[in-house]
């Protein structure tokens, strides 16, 4: 079937008409900018925010950010001027303008609001977990005040969800970290990242594999170690394989860690026999 040709002239009389609208915002926007009349000023940047023109939005707010200061517009103007921000998806001028609310205006009815999408603005710049989590630490402490300030707020349901999915965040950050050092055949410096993931995440879906990884970092390094460090690295890879065995007895790995274990142990036999007089 034929595909009916868009007629010409429709096309021109919707471009014409998408640009008288075009021209007519800005036309409201350079008046409302010119003006001095601060209530024409306020009701179209309300206009603006309301509609999601937030870049014609933000100009006029920040205008009347300093000229309602001390009135009883100031706070309906500073929360206009934060939001508006959260609607640009600027997540880091808009969490310093939400947060800047809530400490000038506790008593707000929005003050809680705009306390939770502060944080929630951390959790927007929180970075895929290769990066720096700065902003996760950041996001999970934000979150954690939000609760103690507004222990009944509806929002305490979805601020526990963002805060386990930061949590995660930073719980793969460190696994992968230690599992590098592995990799890279430093083993002393694995055992410590190892030690120090399982100290933190207790209950990780990686806690098996981060016990394997323990275990064998142990034994590599006590058998690649110096005879004077030997003795007490076999020791603390001996406790590495135990600590496996007891965690997953019943792990496709036990068989390699048992025989680490049976190893290591031939080998503290013989340094005891070998000192013994």
């Amino acid at each position: 079937m034929p595909i009916t040709p868009f007629p010409r002239r429709l096309a021109l009389g919707l471009f014409a008409l998408a640009a008288m609208v075009i021209l007519a915002a800005c036309s409201e926007f350079n008046k409302a900018l010119k003006s001095t009349d601060l209530d024409f000023k306020l009701k179209t940047a309300e206009k603006f925010h309301d509609t999601g023109k937030f870049d014609k939005a933000i100009p006029l707010l920040e205008e009347l950010v300093a000229l309602t200061r001390g009135t009883s517009l100031s706070e309906r103007v500073n929360y206009l001027h934060a939001k508006s921000y959260f609607g640009m998806k600027d997540y880091t001028m808009s969490g310093y303008y939400l947060n800047n609310f809530t400490r000038t205006f506790p008593t707000s009815a929005y003050a809680e609001e705009c306390a939770f999408l502060s944080a929630y603005c951390f959790y927007k710049n929180s970075p895929n977990y290769e990066l720096d989590q700065t902003d996760t630490r950041a996001a999970i402490d934000a979150m954690q005040l939000f609760l103690i300030r507004y222990p009944t707020s509806e929002l305490k349901d979805s601020c526990n969800t963002l805060i386990d999915v930061l949590r995660a965040k930073l719980e793969v950050k460190e696994w992968h970290n230690a599992e590098q050092y592995h990799t890279l055949r430093n083993y002393k410096a694995a055992g410590v990242a190892l030690e120090s993931f399982l100290r933190n995440w207790p209950n990780s879906r990686f806690r098996e594999d981060a016990l394997y990884l323990a275990a064998e970092s142990g034994f590599l390094l006590a058998n690649g170690s110096v005879e004077e460090l030997k003795p007490d690295r076999i020791r603390d890879a001996i406790k590495s394989c135990d600590n496996f065995a007891v965690a997953f007895p019943q792990s496709d790995r036990s068989k390699s860690v048992e025989q680490m274990a049976s190893d290591l142990r031939g080998q503290a036999e013989r340094i005891t026999k070998a000192s013994t007089p």
